[in-house]
């Protein structure tokens, strides 16, 4: 905005000489660098527009070092220091573009899978069950067994002998539903399921089964990619209200672990309740003990 509002001071700081084709020169550049403003701020295509700053800069560069060649004294010691400036800000402009790709091509591999998007991502979490490999698969497999440990689910009713149809609890009190169907399994080690057509939730994931060192128990590896509802303030509405998805998977893995072992969820007399946004698993409230309770107590 300056070099289009005060170009004559832009140059004369800057130690470039007042001629026409700087005259010309100076305000394009502004132009150029409001022109990138708009299309990172606007455009879905962060990626391009990081790369077309790349490229600006490039060319500033190329221009100051002309400048530099064609100049001496104090004229040329400002170029050198705007040069350095300019330096500087194609490293940032650089690393930023390196990035934008990167994320454009994770989000285009998760699209691929059937995830769309900018609320995408992929959580990862692992437990170990003291049942062996072929009972937890099994325990899994039944797939409406999976409500009974993971909180958010509703229902899961068998359309097929591989598909699925799934609805779950979203944040505030909202429903979602998709269906789902395993792509991929191997019985006792490892299942894989996506959701398909026009899903709530799209989501695909894998689950490992893997003998534990001890020989008796199963390592749970689960690795799963959705779509939070409401893609990225969803995810961080969700968290505020103590239903962050990792935490969730997290929590999830722990009841499953507490079902397999004991043959329930374990309540906690601390937290009668469960999660402050959603009564989940509502726990037993704590209360004073009995006589009996502290007759026994005092005679241990």
């Amino acid at each position: 905005m300056t070099q289009l509002a005060a170009p004559d001071t832009v140059r004369r700081i800057s130690g470039v000489d007042d001629s026409p084709t700087t005259r010309t020169v100076v305000p394009l550049v502004g132009a150029r660098e409001l022109v990138h403003a708009a299309g990172l701020l606007t455009s879905r295509r962060k990626s391009i527009w990081a790369w077309t700053r790349v490229a600006g800069d490039a060319m500033d560069l190329a221009s100051l070092g002309v400048a530099i060649a064609r100049r001496s004294g104090r004229r040329r010691r400002r170029l050198v220091g705007v040069t350095g400036a300019v330096v500087g800000i194609t490293v940032v402009d650089l690393l930023t573009a390196v990035q934008a790709t990167r994320a454009k091509r994770i989000g285009s591999a998760m699209a691929v899978r059937g995830l769309h998007g900018g609320g995408s991502m992929e959580l990862t979490a692992t437990t170990t069950i003291r049942k062996s490999p072929p009972k937890v698969y099994a325990f899994w497999r039944e797939l409406d067994n999976l409500p009974t440990f993971m909180a958010h689910l509703e229902e899961i009713r068998a359309t097929g002998d591989r598909t699925s149809h799934w609805s779950a609890t979203a944040p505030f009190g909202k429903n979602v539903e998709w269906d789902a169907e395993i792509v991929e399994e191997a019985p006792g080690e490892r299942i894989s399921w996506r959701s398909t057509g026009n899903a709530d939730v799209p989501n695909a994931g894998t689950v490992r089964f893997v003998p534990a060192p001890d020989g008796v128990s199963t390592e749970v590896h689960v690795v799963m990619s959705y779509d939070v509802p409401g893609g990225a303030v969803g995810k961080a509405v969700a968290k505020y209200f103590g239903e962050e998805p990792h935490q969730q998977l997290d929590d999830d893995l722990r009841r499953l672990k507490q079902v397999l072992e004991t043959g329930q969820v374990v309540r906690s007399e601390g937290a009668p309740w469960g999660k402050r946004a959603r009564k989940e698993f509502p726990q037993r409230p704590a209360q004073p003990l009995s006589d009996s309770e502290l007759a026994e107590g005092a005679g241990a």
